[in-house]
C-alpha cells in the first residue's frame, strides 16, 4: 500500500471510529437513559441490549482506531449498524417528520455500514498495530 493510500485508510478508520467511540461513551455515562431508549423501541432485555450496544460502539471504535482486529470489528459494527436501521430507524412504519428524520438516519447508517464493509474487505491499511495490516 502506498504512503498516500495508507494516509487515507488511517483517517477513514479514525473518522468512522470517532462516531462510535463518542456514542458508546455517552451511552455508558447515561446507561439508564440508554436502557430506557432501548426499551422504548420494544426490544426485550433492554439492559442486555444496552450493554451490547456499548460494547460494540465503544469497543469496536477503539479497535478501529488502533487498527487491531479491524476487519472483524468493522464487520461486527457493520452488522450492528444495519440492525439498527431495522430495529430503531424503521421509517417505513412512521409518518411525516418522524419518518423523514428516521429515513435520513437510516440512510446515514447505510453509508456508515458501507465504510465499515470497506475496512472489512481491504483491511485497516499500513498504519495499524494488529493483524490484517496491509
Amino acid at each position: 500500500m502506498s504512503a498516500f493510500s495508507s494516509f487515507f485508510a488511517f483517517f477513514a478508520r479514525i473518522f468512522l471510529a470517532v462516531l462510535f467511540v463518542m456514542s458508546g461513551w455517552a451511552k455508558l455515562n447515561g446507561f439508564e437513559g440508554t436502557v430506557g431508549y432501548v426499551a422504548s423501541n420494544g426490544l426485550p432485555v433492554p439492559q442486555l441490549f444496552a450493554a451490547l450496544t456499548i460494547l460494540v460502539e465503544l469497543g469496536g471504535g477503539i479497535l478501529l482506531i488502533l487498527g487491531l482486529f479491524s476487519r472483524l470489528a468493522a464487520f461486527i459494527m457493520a452488522g450492528f449498524v444495519l440492525l439498527t436501521i431495522v430495529l430503531v430507524h424503521h421509517f417505513w412504519t412512521m409518518a411525516d417528520a418522524e419518518a423523514a428524520a428516521n429515513q435520513l438516519a437510516a440512510m446515514k447508517n447505510l453509508a456508515i455500514a458501507g465504510g465499515l464493509l470497506m475496512v472489512t474487505a481491504f483491511g485497516p491499511g499500513a498504519w495499524a498495530i494488529g493483524p490484517g495490516r496491509d
